[in-house]
């Protein structure tokens, strides 16, 4: 128990380092870097993203390339940023779901009429009424081949359970078929929406997936997002806002057709959009290609240097474009985004291999929002927004400096203690309680974990948690050398005896910290992230460091007695 090779003693040594070096740039301010930071009453997003990259830059030529160099992320309550509370609604996400189903009723209902469908009109499905979609046919006799063909197209909902089907299909007299949503797959329904929802709006605010932005749900319609350092609430409220629908539409641009479209002429198939860099155009209803087409999409910059945005195509995608184009050479088509027609540049050559650019008077940060609401899709719903707050820095520089301040006292009200009441030994505890305030913020700083007004709370906890092991320990060995055992013997059968329960008190407090985390919300999970860690830690430094400390001493001043 007492024993330390080699081995052991260049693991604990190298673990020790690796967590100072890891901690190491928390203590080193952006001011020492020679970056000032950004005024608040100029704190734009743009302001910011230039801010950061100078940040960055700084520590790129300061601290070696090979040692990290991040710091704990804050969070919103700690940093500043934006908090929003935004909500789906239900009954446009079954509209939605019945407008795709019913593109594909259509089709399914068209094809290879001769079996089955002799006398079903070439027609499309009617329009949605509600949250029901009815289908009538000239010949009753269709109705059953009908069904069949409908069913065959009703999918299981995502993640429902028991095989969920998307909707009721059913006959209503003799020569319709209503198609209608259950109660039961309206939820199933409303939550894959949220899910797939969540996942959107992270891929818009963090396409990188860098930041440290929180997405957690609240019931089943709502969504809770807290973006620290994040200035402009507008800023999100407007990527979020646009459902991301992106279609490549066939276009007539002639003027005679577009000035008769402007004064209420019908053109059969095609429909009146407008753009900021086209004007009015003609645009054909039925796509070419839609959102489901692109696998990727980020800004760029054209020939002139100006800012662009770059996408590639699918590998149907990329064909279909292909096709499109060789077909409609000489042609102009239209790049249009939730009916916002982007561009529309003329087709001058088949375009194969699915690399495709959208260009115009973009800046660099309206070109980098674009690419991110185009790559991330379709959102199953518009998102309502119905509570919007923004944080100060001010509160979370006070409650930083509040929370230090804390920990400070907390640790030297500790280390008095356990130097009162153990000596030497009590004094080597302390040494090690201080190696394991910087291995936690080592771990958070190295796993890029959020650090929160409530982590604050469970490092201060942990302070006091990280002594228990100390105690234990050392109320064992005081018991050992009561009964007579000699400093090493009564040293090394404190550790064994104290061992057990030391590991049964920290497991079961980690269990719970992972139920909490599992099923707590941003404040909660924040406590149960330090808290977490600074269990792991806390055994360590204290079974560990500390014991290595005391064999060392032990080893060195072969001492005739234990003051303790």
């Amino acid at each position: 128990m007492l024993q330390f090779p080699a081995w052991k003693i260049a693991l604990i040594a190298g673990l020790l380092l690796w967590g100072s070096l890891l901690a190491f740039p928390n203590m080193v301010s952006d001011s020492f870097l020679g970056v000032e930071p950004t005024e608040p009453t100029a704190q734009t997003a743009e302001n910011m993203a230039e801010y950061q990259a100078e940040v960055a830059a700084a520590r790129e030529s300061w601290w070696p390339g090979f040692l990290p160099k991040n710091k704990v992320n804050l969070g919103l309550d700690l940093r500043g940023g934006v908090y929003l509370l935004m909500e789906i609604d239900p009954a446009e996400v079954v509209s939605n779901h019945l407008q795709v189903f019913q593109g594909d009723a259509t089709r399914a209902l068209n094809r290879n009429r001769g079996a089955g469908l002799e006398n079903l009109p070439r027609t499309r499905v009617p329009e949605i009424r509600g949250e029901t979609l009815p289908i009538q046919f000239q010949n009753p006799e269709d109705v059953d081949e009908a069904i069949r063909r409908l069913q065959r197209l009703n999918q299981p909902v995502a993640g429902a359970i028991g095989g969920q089907r998307s909707f009721e299909i059913s006959r209503r007299g003799s020569d319709t078929v209503v198609i209608s949503v259950s109660d039961a797959s309206r939820s199933a329904l409303t939550r894959e929406a949220l899910r797939k929802t969540m996942e959107i709006v992270r891929r818009r605010i963090d396409p990188d997936g860098v930041s440290e932005i929180s997405i957690q749900p609240q019931g089943d319609t709502r969504i809770v997002l807290e973006a620290p350092g994040e200035p402009d609430p507008t800023r999100l409220k407007d990527i979020l806002s646009q459902a991301g629908r992106m279609t490549f539409n066939l276009a007539d641009r002639s003027p005679s057709n577009v000035d008769a479209a402007q004064a209420g002429v019908d053109f059969p198939g095609f429909r009146l959009l407008d753009g900021r860099e086209t004007g009015p155009i003609l645009i054909e209803n039925t796509p070419i290609i839609t959102g489901a087409d692109i696998a990727t999409a980020n800004q760029g910059y054209d020939e002139g240097n100006r800012p662009n945005i770059q996408f590639r195509l699918n590998g149907q995608g990329a064909q279909r474009f292909g096709r499109a184009t060789a077909a409609n050479v000489n042609k102009p088509f239209a790049i249009v985004l939730d009916d916002d027609v982007m561009s529309a540049p003329n087709i001058n050559e088949p375009i194969y291999g699915g690399s495709v650019q959208i260009t115009g008077s973009f800046t660099i940060e309206e070109a980098q929002d674009l690419a991110a609401i185009i790559e991330a899709g379709e959102l199953p719903a518009r998102i309502g927004f119905i509570e919007e707050r923004t944080v100060g820095p001010g509160l979370g520089e006070d409650s930083i400096r509040a929370g230090a301040t804390a920990s400070i006292i907390g640790l030297a009200l500790v280390a008095v203690f356990m130097i009162i009441a153990y000596g030497l030994l009590g004094g080597y505890a302390v040494a090690s309680l201080s190696a394991n305030i910087v291995l936690i913020l080592g771990v958070l700083s190295g796993f890029g974990a959020t650090l929160t007004l409530p982590g604050i709370a469970g490092i201060i906890l942990t302070i006091g948690m990280a002594v228990d092991a100390n105690v234990l320990v050392f109320e064992r060995i005081r018991e050992e050398r009561a009964s007579g055992r000699s400093p090493i013997t009564a040293v090394q059968a404190g550790y064994e005896r104290a061992l057990s329960t030391i590991l049964d008190a920290n497991i079961t407090t980690f269990i719970a910290a992972s139920v909490l985390y599992m099923l707590g919300s941003g404040p909660v999970k924040g406590f149960a992230v330090t808290l977490a860690i600074g269990i792991v830690t806390s055994v360590f430094t204290a079974f560990v460091v500390t014991r290595w400390f005391t064999a060392t001493w032990l080893r060195v001043a072969r001492p005739k007695k234990l003051s303790i």
